[in-house]
C-alpha cells in the first residue's frame, strides 16, 4: 500500500523536464501519440561500448512492439543467453526520442504496468535538475521526488527493485575517472556529486538496482570505461509502418492524418526524413497548422525547405543564443564539411577533419552530427556523419548561400562558394546533386531568408538569387530547337522553383517559354504540387504535353503491413480527388493562354471527365484537346459532353 501510495505522489511531484510540459499522468496526448520506434541491441559486453559501435547491433526490435509489452519491459528484455541486464544505454542522436522513451517509462511506472519488474523508478534528467555540490543516494531519491512520504533510506532496502534512469547523461560536466577507494557503498554517504554517481554506475553501492542511461553517442566511449555487462540499445528511428501509425497517432481525426501522411508520403524526400522521429513531429505540426487554415493540404504551400528550416529553428530552440556569431561561424563550418562531402560522395567523417575545421564544441556538434565509436582493434578516432543523407545535402546547399563576413576562411580550404560550378556540374553529370540544388533554391528564398535570420539567428545572402534565375531560364534555351517553339521539358525546373515558392521569381523564369513537355513520367503528390504552382504563375504557357505520364495518388492505408496490431482500415479511394484535379484546377487560372493540352497514354479514367468537363466549359483559349489509350468508358464521355457543350467551350479538335 505504501508503494501505491508513494508511486502516485511521486509521479505527480517528480517532473524535472521543463521540455514536457505536464505530467504524465495529465497528459492523454502523451498516450495518444506515443509510437514504437526501432531499436538495434547490441549484446552485453564485457568492456563497454569499445567491444562493438553501436548501430551494428546484431538484431533490431520495436519498442512497445505488442500491445501488452510495456517499454521498460523492452528494454530490459533478456539476452540470447536468457539473462536480463541491469544496465542498459539507451543511444541515439538529438530528436531521435530517448526522453519521450523515458518518459513513457515513468508513465508505465505511475500507472502500475511495471510492478512485477520495479516497484520505484527514479528519474534524474540530467540536462535541467539542479543538482547539489554533495548529496547521498538517499539525497538523490528524496530531490527526485520532494514529497516522497516514506523514509529514502527504507525505500533502498529492497534494491532489485529500483530502477534509476538518467537522462541526458552526456550534460553531466565532470570527469567520469574517480579514485576507486573514494567510491561509496553506503547510500546514505554523502559525497561530492560525481562520487555519488560514480558509485552508482559502477555498482559499488546498491549493484542490484538496475540503471537505464540515455546518452548521445559523443558521450559512449567514456561512459563504457566504468560499466560493467552493460546491453546497448540505438533508436534507429521510425519504420515505415511507425511513421504512418505516428501521423494517426499525432492528427485524432482520420480524415486529417490520411490527408497529412499522404502529403508527407508523395514527398520523396521529407516520407525519407520522417524515420527521424523530431521530423515526422515536425512535419505533423506545419501540416496541423496548414490544415486549420486551408482545410486542404494540395493547397499548402510548404515545400521541403520550409519544412528543414523550421526543423533546424527546432533543433537549436534551447541553445544559448548570446552569441550568434560563434553559432555563424560553426555554421560556416559544417556547411563546408557537408558540401565538401557532398562532392566526394563522402559520408563518414574522421575526429580529425572534425577538428582541423574547429567542429569540435560540445555545445553544437551532437545537434548535427553522429558519433560512431570504432571496434576493438580499430586503431583510428571517432567517426562522424549526419543524421540522414539529405541533411548533409541540406547543409551542402547551405555552404553556398550562408553569409561570411569575410574574416574567416574555411579550415577545409578546398571548397570555393560558386554556385555557378555546382549548377554547371548538375546539368552536365552529377544529376546526385539535384537534392543540394532543389534546397539551394528554397533556401534563398525570402521567406527562408527571414524565417533563419529571426529564429535561427543566420544570415542567408541573397545575392545567388541571379544566378539561379540565369541559369534556368538558359537551360531550356539550349534544350529547345531554333525556330521552334521554347518549351520546359525537365520535372526538376518544377522542383526548384517549388521550393523557392515566389510568384515573381516562377514568371521571370518561365516568362520566355510557351510549351511544357514530359514523358512517360510518374508524377507523385508533390511532382504534382510543383507543376501546378508553376502553371498558375506561367502567362505565356501555350501547349502542354504530357505523354505517357501517370498521377497516382498515395492511398496511405493500402501500403500498410496488414499484420501490424496498429493497422488502419482502408479507406475507399473515392474519398481521393481525382488523378488530375491539382492539373486541371492550374490550367483554369486567370490569364492562361492554353490552346492545347495533350494526356495520350496517361490511362485517364471515368473519374477525371468532370474535371476535364469544367476545364472544357470555362478555358477561353483550349482548342485541342487530346485523350488517346484512355479508358472513360461511357459515362466518362457523356460527362465530357456535358462540357462540350457549354456556352464558354471553344474546343475545335478532340482526340
Amino acid at each position: 500500500e505504501h508503494r501505491r501510495n508513494s508511486r502516485e505522489h511521486m509521479v505527480r511531484e517528480s517532473r524535472q523536464d521543463r521540455e514536457l510540459g505536464t505530467c504524465p499522468r495529465e497528459s492523454p496526448s502523451f498516450h495518444r501519440r506515443f509510437t514504437a520506434l526501432t531499436m538495434a541491441r547490441e549484446p552485453q559486453s564485457k568492456h563497454g561500448a569499445k567491444d562493438g559501435a553501436v548501430g551494428t547491433g546484431q538484431g533490431c526490435a520495436s519498442a512497445s512492439s505488442g500491445a501488452a509489452m510495456a517499454v521498460a519491459t523492452a528494454l530490459f528484455e533478456p539476452g540470447g543467453d536468457g539473462q536480463t541486464p541491469q544496465v542498459v544505454v539507451l543511444v541515439g542522436a538529438p530528436g531521435m526520442g530517448k526522453t519521450t522513451m523515458v518518459r513513457k517509462v515513468m508513465v508505465e511506472w505511475g500507472e502500475g504496468t511495471l510492478h512485477t519488474q520495479f516497484d520505484f523508478v527514479f528519474c534524474v534528467d540530467c540536462k535541467a535538475i539542479a543538482l547539489p555540490m554533495e548529496a547521498s543516494v538517499a539525497d538523490l531519491v528524496s530531490q527526485c521526488c520532494p514529497g516522497l512520504q516514506v523514509p529514502a533510506g527504507k525505500i533502498l532496502d529492497d534494491q532489485k527493485k529500483i530502477l534509476f534512469i538518467f537522462d541526458g547523461f552526456e550534460a553531466l560536466g565532470f570527469s567520469l575517472v574517480q579514485p576507486e577507494a573514494e567510491l561509496s557503498s553506503d547510500p546514505r554517504e554523502v559525497k561530492p556529486l560525481e562520487l555519488t554517481l560514480m558509485s552508482l554506475l559502477k555498482k559499488i553501492v546498491l549493484p542490484e538496482a538496475s540503471l537505464l542511461i540515455t546518452t548521445r553517442p559523443t558521450a559512449l566511449g567514456s561512459l563504457g570505461r566504468c560499466l560493467e555487462g552493460e546491453c546497448y540499445v540505438e533508436i534507429l528511428g521510425f519504420s515505415a509502418a511507425r511513421r504512418e501509425e505516428y501521423f494517426h497517432r499525432y492528427f485524432e481525426n482520420p480524415n486529417k492524418a490520411d490527408m497529412a501522411f499522404r502529403f508527407a508520403r508523395g514527398n520523396e524526400i521529407l516520407y525519407s526524413l520522417c524515420v527521424i522521429p523530431v521530423m515526422s513531429w515536425t512535419v505533423c505540426t506545419i501540416l496541423e497548422q496548414e490544415l486549420c487554415g486551408t482545410k486542404n493540404l494540395l493547397e499548402c504551400s510548404k515545400a521541403t525547405t520550409g519544412m528543414m528550416v523550421f526543423y533546424l529553428s527546432q533543433l537549436l530552440k534551447h541553445r544559448d543564443r548570446d552569441n550568434p556569431r560563434v553559432l555563424q561561424q560553426f555554421l560556416l563550418q559544417l556547411c563546408s564539411l557537408a558540401a565538401d562531402g557532398i562532392w566526394k560522395h563522402k559520408v563518414l567523417f574522421e575526429e580529425k577533419e572534425i577538428k582541423d575545421c574547429g567542429l569540435d564544441q560540445p555545445g553544437l556538434l551532437p545537434f548535427f552530427l553522429n558519433e560512431r565509436i570504432p571496434k576493438e582493434g580499430e586503431d583510428r578516432g571517432s567517426v562522424y556523419a549526419f543524421a540522414h543523407l539529405h541533411l548533409q545535402e541540406f547543409f551542402a546547399a547551405m555552404f553556398y548561400v550562408l553569409e561570411d563576413d569575410g574574416e574567416m576562411v574555411s579550415s577545409l580550404g578546398r571548397l570555393e562558394k560558386d554556385v555557378n560550378k555546382l549548377l554547371e556540374s548538375y546539368s552536365k553529370s552529377r544529376k546526385d546533386l539535384n537534392v543540394t540544388v532543389r534546397f539551394l533554391f528554397g533556401l534563398v528564398s525570402q521567406k527562408s531568408i527571414e524565417f533563419m535570420d529571426k529564429t535561427v539567428g543566420c544570415r542567408i545572402s541573397p545575392r545567388a538569387r541571379e544566378e539561379l534565375l540565369k541559369w534556368l531560364q538558359g537551360r531550356h534555351r539550349g534544350l529547345s530547337h531554333p525556330g521552334r517553339a521554347l518549351k520546359v521539358s525537365e520535372m526538376d525546373t518544377f522542383h526548384f522553383l517549388f521550393e523557392m515558392n515566389e510568384k515573381s521569381f516562377a514568371q521571370s523564369a518561365l516568362g520566355h517559354f510557351t510549351d511544357l513537355d514530359l514523358q512517360d513520367t510518374k508524377l507523385a503528390l508533390y511532382d504534382q504540387m510543383a507543376l501546378s504552382f508553376c502553371i498558375q504563375h506561367w502567362d505565356g504557357l501555350g501547349c502542354v504535353t504530357l505523354q505517357g505520364c501517370s498521377f497516382p495518388w498515395q492511398d496511405p492505408a493500402a501500403e500498410l503491413d496488414a499484420g501490424h496490431p496498429g493497422a488502419l482500415t482502408v479507406r475507399r479511394r473515392e474519398e481521393l480527388p481525382c488523378p488530375i484535379y491539382l492539373l486541371c484546377r492550374a490550367l483554369r487560372h486567370r490569364g492562361s493562354a492554353l490552346r492545347v493540352l495533350r494526356l495520350q497514354w496517361c490511362r485517364l479514367s471515368e473519374s477525371c471527365c468532370a474535371e476535364l468537363a469544367a476545364l472544357l466549359a470555362e478555358h477561353p483559349s483550349l482548342a485541342r484537346l487530346e485523350l488517346g489509350d484512355s479508358s472513360l468508358g461511357d459515362s466518362g464521355v457523356r460527362l465530357l459532353c456535358e462540357g462540350l457543350r457549354a456556352p464558354g467551350c471553344r474546343l475545335r479538335v478532340l482526340r
